[in-house]
């Protein structure tokens, strides 16, 4: 992918780039806990975005999306504001370097990248990261990791209309093979956990079926989240979210609280719980114990917070009659995308077989299936051209 990179930008643009590849990113367990301000557990992935950029004297930035066949450009120096389609994210991402303070010169840009998109691999989270990240190399702007994270997020609530959390960009910008980042979404402090474990693999199984309702659903989760902590808050006032909320404290109110704003509570704080009990194993390479809190999730997301489908359960306990899983669950927001499977490597193709037959026979469509594996963060591919 590289080297036909660097070959598509010499010929569009006759000289050599740079070459940022920033990868998507898979979240193992510490689903909805975000905007609770709990804790997550993502890792980068070796599926990637890549930005190859140099400069050029003109105040003009020129970018070709070779997977689109599209190519637009703009004046940095000039006011941005949102267009459509992908060429927001990277108008987002100069608006708020600008907005930074920072000063972008003339560039030529080509993208292109092998995370599938809809795959919730936060492919647009990698292209926000790849591009920021081109930019602050390309012109020595001095941002940090963090700093180009907090760019993303503000370009997809700015200029894309999506209310995101950090997590995705975080993973993509800080990710470290064979570690997971335990990220604490309230203070952002994070520490890495060991997992390398290379006879297993991610595998990511797509159910096939669109997250038409995940925005609407996704409000109301939170809603129902704020209106138990709203409740409890009333016995104990220090309670800013439902992180700060024990079992006790919940299992205290309970006839106070609606029976469904009770179980969605509950899964939230059985789910911080879960987190730090998966972070201790995974410490002590004990992916067995982890595979199981895997299914309690799924469990959890599917009964108590009701944010799963038909698809995803099926895939879900599926995973766990087919020989070498360690753990499945579905991933992301819900109602449609992915399952997350931890598999040994030599029963992939197995597994791969055997979920996509048994889906397809119940279901009629195919099943996408992606292998994985955990990878560096954002970087530069090809320091030898500017150093």
């Amino acid at each position: 992918m590289v080297e036909r990179l660097r070959k598509k930008f010499r010929d569009l643009y006759g000289q050599e780039p740079i070459v940022v590849a920033a990868p998507g990113r898979v979240n193992l367990i510490g689903e909805h806990t975000d905007y609770n301000e709990g804790f997550v557990l993502p890792g980068a992935v070796d599926k990637r975005m890549y930005v190859a950029i140099a400069s050029q004297p003109e105040p003009e930035i020129t970018i070709y999306a070779n997977q689109f066949e599209e190519s637009f450009s703009f004046n940095p120096e000039h006011t941005l504001q949102p267009i459509s389609g992908w060429m927001n994210y990277l108008l987002g991402v100069t608006h708020h370097i600008k907005a930074a303070g920072k000063t972008i010169g003339g560039a030529q840009v080509l993208i292109d990248g092998d995370i599938p998109v809809g795959a919730g691999m936060s492919s647009s989270a990698a292209l926000c990261s790849g591009y920021g990240f081109a930019l602050n190399e390309l012109f020595n702007l001095g941002l940090s990791r963090m700093e180009l994270a907090f760019i993303g997020q503000k370009t997809e609530h700015t200029f894309v209309g999506v209310k995101c959390g950090i997590m995705d960009q975080f993973a993509s910008l800080h990710g470290k093979s064979g570690h997971v980042m335990k990220l604490d979404c309230r203070s952002l402090e994070y520490e890495y956990i060991p997992f390398d474990f290379p006879d297993h693999k991610i595998v990511l199984v797509n159910s096939m079926v669109s997250h038409s309702l995940a925005g609407s659903e996704y409000n109301v989760r939170r809603q129902q989240c704020e209106e138990g902590v709203s409740i409890i808050k009333k016995t104990y006032h220090h309670i800013n979210s439902l992180r700060d909320v024990s079992l006790q404290m919940l299992q205290e109110h309970q006839h106070l609280i609606s029976p469904v704003v009770y179980d969605r509570c509950w899964y939230v704080v059985t789910e911080k719980d879960r987190l730090l009990e998966g972070c201790e194993a995974l410490s002590h390479g004990d992916l067995a114990t982890f595979g199981k809190l895997m299914v309690a999730t799924h469990n959890g997301l599917s009964k108590q917070y009701a944010v799963s489908c038909t698809q995803l359960d099926f895939l879900a306990e599926r995973a766990g009659y087919i020989k070498g899983v360690e753990g499945s669950r579905m991933m992301g927001g819900g109602f449609g995308g992915c399952t997350i499977n931890i598999v040994k490597t030599e029963m992939v193709d197995d597994f791969k077989a055997q979920i996509q037959r048994s889906f397809e026979q119940l279901f009629r469509v195919t099943p996408e299936v992606y292998i994985t594996q955990i990878e560096d963060g954002t970087h530069v591919v090809n320091s030898e051209v500017y150093h």
